[in-house]
């Protein structure tokens, strides 16, 4: 007995199979034995369909297809969770005032927004009053690369910078005109329902205004006192 060198070319002698519904036909591995290319080599005995259009169809790709496709979406859950769990900084962040604590004269968020930017960057938008006690909104677009980038909204600084020190944390620093005024550190926790923020700075007295502001660049050289504040934000 000859078999089929190829599956679109078995012959009707060797059709030995049963109906299955109305759109296909579906023979058993052992109605044909081995298949050989030509060359002597032998194709995989397996069981076969044949659709409507005459073609004959292993069973083994629709099961290579189903298995395909399972990996293919286990593997795009599985990037999307990693993705997630290496930005715990992300989403919106709100105050807690009852944990925090704050030296007279600065300023504090109240409410903190990090979101995904164009060209893997993150926007950073803060919410809170400023150090006169006047509602303050400032906008930072950037990578936590150790650079600085501008700032808008903040009349008491124009740029920003953080460094990833792990998964958890950035540091980072506050300058105007050039000037550190402010450094800070950002710590999630492990469950990633808070973090905690502790920034260093200068409290003081303007020289030409009276008002007080929390950048040392605002103060004479005779004025200002060092401060540390502590700020725990609950994730939204």
């Amino acid at each position: 007995m000859t078999y089929p060198e190829s599956r679109d070319e078995m012959p009707a002698a060797h059709e030995k199979c049963s109906p299955s519904g109305k759109k296909r036909t579906i023979c058993e591995a052992g109605d044909y034995g081995p298949l050989t290319t030509g060359q002597g080599s032998h194709l995989p005995v397996v069981s076969w369909e044949k659709n409507l259009d005459g073609k004959w169809k292993s069973g083994l790709d629709g099961r290579m297809k189903t298995k395909t496709i399972g990996l293919t979406l286990a593997f795009c859950f599985l990037a999307g969770a990693v993705c997630w769990a290496a930005d715990p900084q992300m989403g919106t962040w709100k105050l807690n005032e009852a944990k925090s604590k704050f030296a007279p004269g600065t300023a504090k968020n109240t409410m903190v927004v990090y979101k995904d930017a164009m060209g893997g960057k993150v926007k950073i938008m803060t919410d809170g009053v400023n150090a006169a006690g006047k509602p303050a909104h400032s906008e930072w677009t950037g990578k936590f690369d150790g650079n600085d980038y501008s700032v808008t909204g903040d009349p008491t600084s124009d740029a920003r910078s953080y460094t990833k020190v792990d998964d958890r944390t950035l540091d980072f620093t506050v300058k105007k005109g050039g000037k550190i005024t402010i450094t800070g550190r950002v710590v999630v926790a492990a469950d990633g329902k808070s973090r905690t923020v502790t920034t260093s700075g200068t409290t003081g007295i303007a020289a030409s205004t009276g008002r007080a502001w929390q950048r040392a660049d605002f103060l004479t050289p005779d004025k200002g006192k060092k401060y540390k504040n502590t700020a725990v934000f609950d994730k939204q």
